[in-house]
């Protein structure tokens, strides 16, 4: 386990093998954090050059950290990266499932449960009470209102402004 700089582990929290928990984040009470979890890694903020096929990409520093808050359960080789210049925030009572990827500045409500394999883009906002389903794809820079549930596999392309059921599929 790698606990960083300045970072704060809440009372009753329960730290897995292999975890890393980022310089400056912040984790609640009573969090568990299954095997292999990343807290506050970069995000993908990169920005293209000139021809990134011979000069590669500008590397953007993220700046933000993670706030994860209390009774919060994440499963093995979930990454959650920090902020690029916000804080990427996870409410209470929030369940992540293993193999999940939360980019940078993302905002998840409390009470939110999420499948293995979704990846969810920076910069979306979901709201409380969601479920969402394995292996569900979140665009960025979008919202999520509360009380919605996405089904397996579903791709999320634009907000959604309204509480209730969504599925999508090929």
């Amino acid at each position: 386990v790698v606990i960083e700089a300045r970072a704060h582990i809440g009372a009753d929290s329960v730290v897995k093998s292999q975890v890393v928990v980022g310089h400056d984040c912040m984790i609640g009470d009573h969090v568990r954090l299954h095997a292999g979890v990343s807290v506050g890694a970069e995000g993908f903020g990169f920005a293209p050059t000139r021809d990134p096929s011979s000069s590669g990409w500008e590397r953007i520093a993220q700046l933000g950290r993670v706030i994860i808050g209390n009774h919060v359960r994440i499963g093995s080789n979930t990454c959650i990266d920090r902020g690029a210049i916000d804080n990427t925030i996870i409410g209470n009572h929030v369940i992540i499932d293993n193999l999940v990827q939360v980019a940078h500045n993302v905002r998840i409500g409390d009470g939110t449960a999420i499948a293995a394999q979704t990846g969810i883009a920076g910069s979306t906002t979901i709201g409380k009470r969601c479920i969402i389903g394995g292996a569900v794809g979140i665009t960025g820079h979008i919202e999520i209102v509360d009380d919605v549930t996405l089904s397996g596999m579903t791709m999320v392309t634009k907000s959604i402004k309204v509480a209730g059921s969504y599925s999508s599929g090929t």
